[in-house]
């Protein structure tokens, strides 16, 4: 009798604990029980499931990655091969609602589809040029995640991020494209040159516009008083230099050693 009791208490205790469900940061639990998927999310800690009666599914919601590699068309219908990445997670209290509404397999069914069609939908209103720019990558990125924003949030899935890894050009074009930026920057390049040839150009006709004037002013400035002035001057600071008056009022300077010579 003993026996058969120790064996029941055996028997219940490996039922509970097979019962038991723990359900860990970043995740909760969805209860089904009979077949009806409670509204309420399952919180942290521990709980228990019992066949028929009560069981509960570990949902993660934790930030996830799904990469997809894509051959998508532009605008000019020419294929570029992308390399992107969506960053998302599930809205815990909307894990019940998105069990209820698509199932287990909400990735191939709900995300990864949508994610596939913004990415063809957005990149075919861009030119190929774009498309591999910088600029260009961060416009793709924030079309695509607004669309899925549009799209996956209201049925529990919250949008983190885009991310355009990679853009893959066939090797001609991409040559071309290359060969054309830097033709670009030449251009500009060349520009930069000639606005800086015509600063250099005015700063020299400012200059000489100066000096004429200054010679001008020199010009006006001058007189007969002033120039004798300028001659009694030389004299004084060159005693070698004799003075011999003209007809014309106009001095001849000689210094001594060519008066001795004649």
């Amino acid at each position: 009798m003993e026996r058969s009791w120790a064996l029941a208490a055996l028997v219940a205790l490996a039922v509970l604990s097979s019962g038991c469900v723990i359900i860990e940061d970043g995740e909760v639990g969805v209860s089904k029980s009979f077949g009806a998927i409670s509204d309420e999310p399952v919180g942290q800690g521990l709980t228990y499931q019992f066949p028929v009666l009560r069981t509960v599914e570990t949902w993660n919601v934790k930030l996830r990655e799904i990469k997809e590699t894509a051959q998508v068309p532009s605008s000019e219908g020419l294929i570029v091969g992308l390399d992107s990445s969506l960053l998302f997670q599930i809205e815990p209290e909307q894990a019940p609602t998105i069990r209820k509404t698509i199932g287990r397999n909400y990735l191939e069914q709900l995300v990864i589809p949508y994610f596939r069609n913004g990415l063809r939908d957005v990149v075919a209103g861009h030119i190929v040029k774009n498309i591999y720019s910088e600029s260009g990558r961060r416009e793709i990125a924030t079309q695509l995640r607004d669309f899925l924003t549009e799209n996956l949030e209201p049925r529990g899935i919250r949008i983190v991020d885009v991310l355009l890894r990679d853009v893959k050009l066939p090797q001609k074009f991409r040559e071309s494209i290359e060969l054309k930026l830097t033709a670009e920057q030449r251009v500009q390049q060349k520009q930069f040159e000639l606005e800086q040839a015509r600063k250099d150009a005015e700063i020299e006709i400012a200059r000489a516009e100066g000096a004429a004037r200054a010679q001008e002013i020199v010009r006006s400035t001058l007189s007969d008083s002033y120039l004798q002035y300028l001659w009694i001057k030389t004299l004084n600071e060159n005693p070698n230099v004799i003075y011999v008056a003209t007809e014309a009022n106009m001095p001849v300077f000689r210094t001594m050693q060519e008066s001795g010579k004649k």
